[in-house]
């Protein structure tokens, strides 16, 4: 039997089946969250992080919801409060990425599509995480981890300057958001991953990407997903504790 684990608090993971997202839920759950899971597509994925973690001695669920809807993300939050219970701790990790090209090339439903899921979503997420955990609104506080990218920084000219666009409104709400509600007991803060291993490369058509900019990075190699997940985990902590509007860059030196 596998030993209980002391509970933490309750923490939904959106995209939270593969890469990053898997990596922050099975790390969390073995912290003590009980986490949900939440996915668009990937059942089959999403059901094996929560075996995992209950193999573990953890609680999970899996949610399906589209972030960039939001009836679907009124209807996850539903289903976390009644079977998980009162909602500490939130990731935004869900975001989706294209083909490399230019500005030029891109067309008006490509960039929606970024926007929607990458920027709606977070908010409309993190919104209702503010209505769960404010004090203000007899929560009793909490803390969300925004996932950006060092895209923000960099401009990713020539590949995906939508996504890196959509990632620098991630940081500036990051910082409002931080700022709006630090009396009321929420911390809110971003991880900005350098190039991760992860197959969000294969998705916007390089699936090699990774290993084949890793010259291009000073520690001279792509990030891995437990390494991404490690920060996040820490800034939805206790040891986090005065840590709140901060951008972490998590890159390798680049």
């Amino acid at each position: 039997m596998p030993t209980p684990i002391t509970p933490t608090g309750v923490l939904l993971v959106t995209g939270g089946s593969r890469g990053i997202g898997a990596a922050t839920a099975l790390l969390g759950a073995s912290q003590g969250w009980a986490v949900a899971v939440n996915y668009r597509s990937n059942s089959l994925a999403a059901d094996e992080v929560v075996r995992h973690i209950r193999a573990n001695g953890g609680r999970a669920m899996t949610v399906r919801a589209d972030v960039a809807l939001e009836a679907d993300v009124l209807r996850m939050f539903e289903q976390v409060d009644a079977k998980l219970g009162p909602l500490s701790g939130l990731v935004n990790n869900a975001g989706v990425v294209d083909v490399a090209c230019r500005l030029a090339d891109m067309t008006a439903a490509r960039l929606h599509r970024q926007w929607a899921t990458n920027v709606l979503g977070s908010q409309l997420c993190a919104r209702e995480a503010v209505r769960r955990m404010s004090t203000r609104h007899g929560g009793e506080g909490g803390a969300i981890v925004n996932v950006s990218s060092v895209a923000a920084v960099l401009g990713a000219g020539g590949q995906y300057v939508d996504y890196a666009a959509c990632k620098g409104a991630i940081d500036t709400f990051t910082v409002g958001l931080a700022r709006e509600v630090a009396a009321e007991g929420i911390r809110v803060n971003a991880v900005r991953p350098g190039i991760i291993d992860t197959d969000i490369h294969a998705s916007g058509g390089q699936p090699d990407r990774a290993q084949r900019l890793a010259s291009t990075i000073p520690m001279q190699r792509p990030g891995q997903p437990d390494e991404i997940a490690q920060a996040i985990v820490w800034l939805l902590g206790s040891a986090a504790s005065y840590t709140t509007g901060a951008l972490l860059d998590v890159t390798g030196g680049r």
